[in-house]
């Protein structure tokens, strides 16, 4: 990647095959189709970003309004969101290895923390995987323990964790 500077920019609709593809090496076993991500986009385009580096994109961060402890499914599509949403609820962060280290995860947070409280959401919620919640705890996200919730993270593989953060 080089020492180039990574700046956060809205997400396109035309950046959906690059978002797909960093997606298909980071979450390998997490799969979803490119017009499920495109579904989130059109929904929430305010809370979509893509990570730019130089001249390609690095990674991205997809989050949308929600409901707290509902989990939404993978590679399934959205159709619409809440009247009422408890939680800015962020789907997915990605960012390349060589881009890894430099802040990105934590600026997005930051990022979408500003759209609920521009908003008046009260939480963000997320669900850790691949054993990344102390990442997370590190954000100021805590795991919620809840046994209603391990049938919904059942897809999101064994180490999957329903994690939130609460602020004003």
């Amino acid at each position: 990647m080089g020492d180039g500077e990574l700046l956060w920019q809205p997400l396109l609709l035309s950046d959906v095959d690059d978002v797909n593809a960093i997606a298909c090496s980071i979450h390998p076993d997490l799969p979803e189709r490119p017009e499920v991500f495109a579904e989130k986009l059109r929904l929430f385009p305010q809370g979509c970003r893509k990570l730019v580096g130089g001249r390609r994109i690095a990674g991205y961060g997809i989050s949308h309004p929600w409901v707290l402890r509902a989990v939404p499914p993978l590679d399934k599509f959205l159709h619409c969101l809440p009247d009422r949403p408890q939680c800015l609820f962020i789907h997915d962060v990605a960012v390349l290895p060589d881009a890894r280290g430099k802040g990105a995860a934590a600026e997005f947070v930051l990022y979408v923390k500003g759209i609920a409280r521009s908003r008046s959401i009260p939480s963000v919620a997320l669900v850790s995987v691949y054993d990344t919640d102390a990442l997370w705890k590190g954000l100021g996200f805590h795991v919620v323990q809840d046994p209603e919730l391990e049938t919904k993270l059942a897809s999101y593989g064994p180490a999957a964790k329903y994690m939130m953060w609460q602020g004003r």
